[in-house]
């Protein structure tokens, strides 16, 4: 049984190391859905067009998509002076960064609920 099948099926055991690999997906998948919502947005503004609002591409970066927020930002040239993105983009790409850390530090062990039961 490999990793994430392992996640999947619960038996007390919290692996670490499926958690980091779920994780890494989840954020690549936001971070790309997030890098392509920022091109729309500049796309928009060039236009003259209905834009997607600033809370929601600051919540996508805080939701998991900080990468693609601050790729977008630099690669469409887009909301860089806007201050509340210079802000609040490299905070989540932060938070972001340490929470993928702390998993792979703590990736090789496992928690035991029953332990704790």
């Amino acid at each position: 049984m490999n990793d994430l099948q392992s996640l999947f099926k619960f038996d007390g055991i919290i692996n670490f190391s499926a958690i980091l690999k779920l994780f890494l997906i989840y954020s690549g998948s936001i971070s790309l859905m997030t890098l392509i919502i920022y091109g729309v947005d500049k796309i928009r503004a060039k236009r003259e067009k209905w834009r997607i609002p600033e809370k929601v591409l600051i919540e996508l970066a805080f939701l998991g998509g900080a990468v693609g927020a601050a790729f977008g930002m630099l690669l469409f040239h887009h909301k860089v002076r806007k201050t509340k993105f210079r802000v609040c983009v490299p905070i989540a790409l932060i938070l972001w960064t340490a929470a993928v850390i702390g998993l792979y530090l703590i990736r090789d062990r496992s928690f035991d609920w029953a332990a704790v039961l």
